[in-house]
């Protein structure tokens, strides 16, 4: 079977100025040398270019899953389509093994309005916690895209896939309007230790308790109401967002940027 592209896709379209990037969707069943098997439905995975063939089709699909042992994957129902990159582990946006300060150009995310910065709270007054450039500036930065997906949250299940430890975390959602992050996801992000929080939305999350009074809770800074993170690949970017030094407990504005290896 050759894999050709779907058109009618009802996912954001690559941004103007940047290379249209490819993903394909496919059933596949795997068998393994050691007994067992696994079958899916509905796979993605990003894909290098729009000419790109089954086998290596079938390769990024086992890469992404870390799978040992296959026997045999066979894949039925290829389409592929033009769609940004999510991150595919072993894909070509994969960039966690590179170095994560590459020099770059920085692209604007905050708009002409710029986006606004919540500084998190102390362990005991409650009030703004002290921030070092370190913890704002130049963070190797983890975009969790999902803008199109069926369900408008962001759980544990759309995070637990990326190491998200001493890292920017930005949603892109696509949608200014909605508050994607579930308290869940903001439990678990704060547990994993992540550095920073932001999103192309009007708000972290929503819900009882707040995601982003959970972060912020936990010394987690929030970014809301970035823009361009379409611009930005899954990995190897790096994200800052620097506050005024004594920034109070309040929102303020601030002036965010990634630079892009």
């Amino acid at each position: 079977m050759t894999a050709t592209p779907a058109g009618g896709s009802r996912f954001p379209a690559t941004p103007a100025g940047a290379p249209t990037q490819y993903r394909a969707s496919f059933d596949a069943a795997i068998t393994f040398g050691n007994g067992g098997d696994l079958t899916v439905h509905g796979f993605r995975v990003d894909l290098p270019g729009p000419d790109t063939g089954e086998a290596e089709i079938a390769a990024l699909f086992v890469a992404s899953l870390g799978l040992l042992m296959t026997d045999g994957v066979e894949l039925a129902n290829v389409r592929v389509f033009a769609e940004p990159h999510k991150g595919t582990r072993g894909g070509p946006s994969d960039r966690r093994e590179a170095d994560s300060g590459a020099a770059g150009e920085p692209v604007e995310l905050g708009g002409a309005e710029g986006a606004r910065f919540t500084p998190p709270r102390t362990d005991t007054g409650g009030g703004p916690a002290e921030l070092p450039l370190a913890r704002v500036a130049d963070l190797p930065a983890v975009v969790v895209r999902v803008a199109g997906a069926e369900s408008p949250h962001v759980d544990v299940g759309a995070l637990a896939a990326f190491d998200v430890r001493g890292r920017a975390v930005l949603l892109h959602t696509g949608a200014r309007a909605g508050h994607p992050l579930t308290a869940a996801g903001a439990k678990w992000l704060a547990g994993q230790g992540v550095a920073l929080v932001g999103t192309d939305a009007d708000r972290v999350g929503d819900g009882d308790p707040e995601p982003g009074e959970i972060l912020l809770a936990a010394g987690v800074p929030v970014v809301e109401g970035l823009t361009g993170l379409d611009l930005v690949p899954p990995t190897g970017a790096t994200f800052t967002a620097v506050p005024p030094r004594n920034p109070g407990p309040a929102q303020v504005p601030v002036r965010a940027y990634a630079r892009i290896p």
